[in-house]
């Protein structure tokens, strides 16, 4: 999908389908109005018959609109002109979206920018829409053997934006990051959705390399080998099921001076969680395909990360495997000694993510990072919780927390911050050894980063928790690509600091 910015007046610009952003209740103003006046009143009156729906996002395709040189015109609700918000304005643009995925037209022109949102300049309209024109355009290729001829590709490939002001290279900028943020929320959504059996360890380490090779990125695949030598006891114990090979992935982006400290990205990689010994109920198992979701959050991330080209230095880390039963598995009541050189008792196999985490956040040590994030599919306790709206996030520095929580804002992909407290670590006690792995039945999501704390204390840390937030059930199932607008935001707002 190509975007580009211009300023023209809507009513004479000549493409295939022109989406136009429609506010309820008052008259017309900005390109609505100019539109209304080019028609001689039809947008007025079919708005006063009642035919497109106040509810943000709802669509109501015209064809052939006298005075209108666009082919179509797509009326996009905007809700009520005295009641704008950002998420009416999000699901307008969402909608628009999936509808110029689904037109025969090739090029499209988007008019609805022009809404008064406080606090939001143009520059960050262009960001937001940019993301999510692309992302609802999304589809996952799967692999498929059908009959008859290939069906008609369909949307539009070229957008054009509009705007009510001067093209500068500021907003070209911000519409160029939009969409880089889009195209690693594409890569960690085709991630996601590939089977267990196409995204193995290996497809995981394969993705980075070519990352690495198309970006001009350092890459490193540390084999089971060299884990042993290491001494991710943690790590290696959740393998020790699985017929796939482990693999430990170092991505490094240099864009920053090379004295600058660099923030380090961890994500979760078990490209399949059967509970291991502990074995998981069968109902939506196949779902356990996604819990590679963090993993797949940092290598788009580090995708959108390489196309925005930011002034910042960058290491991924991804710890990767199966968690399988199987004669060599991990049994419940074994002790395993991490990186860290702290013995953990099993109590659970299919608390497994911690186990992968804990050495990778070890590892990161050798980094000096001025931040570690560490992103997971971790807990049920967190869908509980927070349900699929925000991500958890827990830290052990509240300055990262903030910043965390103002760059989900920001970025629509939001986070909600649960309490880190020392109080809480007494659950994780052990007989046998210096922590267990699972902390009882209460506030699951809050002693599995108490678990991860202990292995971060020489660097400030937090810990996504996107259980909730990295796909989605039912008839939608599927990746979604978060957190990655949040990562980015993040790395975006660093970069301009100077960070």
């Amino acid at each position: 999908m190509e975007f580009t910015i211009k300023t023209a007046s809507p009513e004479k610009l000549r493409t295939g389908i022109l989406a136009l952003g429609i506010a309820h209740g008052g008259k017309l103003s900005g390109a609505a109005a100019a539109v209304d006046k080019a028609s001689k009143g039809r947008l007025a009156a079919l708005l006063k018959r009642g035919d497109l729906d106040e509810k943000p996002g709802s669509l109501q395709l015209l064809h052939d609109l006298p005075g209108v040189s666009a082919e179509r015109v797509l009326l996009v609700s905007l809700g009520k002109h005295d009641q704008f918000s950002e998420k009416a304005w999000r699901d307008a643009v969402s909608a628009a979206g999936k509808a110029l995925a689904g037109t025969p037209a090739r090029e499209a022109a988007l008019s609805l920018l022009d809404v008064d949102l406080p606090g939001r300049d143009t520059a960050w309209k262009l960001t937001q829409a940019a993301r999510l024109l692309a992302d609802a355009a999304y589809r996952y290729e799967a692999p498929r053997v059908e009959a008859g001829k290939p069906p008609r590709e369909r949307g539009a490939k070229v957008i054009t934006v509009l705007i009510g002001e001067a093209v500068s290279a500021e907003l070209e900028t911000a519409l160029r990051q939009g969409q880089a943020i889009a195209e690693g929320m594409a890569l960690a959504r085709d991630l996601g959705n590939k089977p267990g059996n196409v995204a193995t360890p290996a497809h995981l380490a394969e993705t980075a390399q070519a990352l690495a090779k198309q970006f001009k990125l350092k890459v490193e695949v540390l084999e089971r080998a060299d884990m042993e030598k290491l001494g991710m006891g943690a790590l290696l114990s959740v393998a020790r099921g699985s017929h796939q090979a482990p693999k430990f992935i170092v991505l490094q982006y240099k864009g920053g001076k090379s004295k600058d400290k660099p923030v380090v990205l961890v994500g979760k990689g078990i490209t399949f969680d059967t509970g291991g010994i502990s074995l998981k109920p069968a109902a939506e198992m196949d779902e356990m395909k996604f819990d590679m979701c963090g993993a797949a959050s940092v290598l788009g991330t580090f995708k959108a990360l390489a196309r925005m080209a930011l002034p910042i230095n960058v290491v991924g880390l991804i710890p990767t495997t199966e968690n399988m039963p199987g004669g060599g598995a991990t049994k419940p009541g074994d002790v395993v000694t991490s990186m860290s050189g702290q013995t953990i008792e099993i109590l659970n196999t299919d608390a497994e993510g911690r186990l992968i985490l804990c050495d990778a956040l070890t590892y990161a040590e050798r980094f000096k990072p001025a931040a570690v994030i560490d992103v997971a599919t971790l807990t049920g306790a967190c869908v509980v919780a927070l349900g699929k709206i925000p991500s958890g996030l827990l830290a052990n520095d509240d300055e990262l927390a903030a910043e965390l929580l103002a760059r989900g804002s920001e970025s629509g992909d939001r986070a909600w911050q649960l309490p880190l407290w020392d109080e809480y670590q007494d659950l994780l006690k052990s007989n046998f050894a210096d922590m267990g792995n699972i902390g009882g039945r209460y506030a699951g999501t809050i002693t599995a980063a108490c678990f991860l704390a202990r292995f971060t204390k020489a660097y400030k840390w937090a810990h996504l928790d996107i259980a909730g937030t990295a796909w989605l059930s039912g008839d939608n199932k599927g990746a979604t690509g978060r957190p990655v607008p949040l990562l980015s935001q993040f790395l975006i707002g660093r970069a301009q600091a100077g960070n």
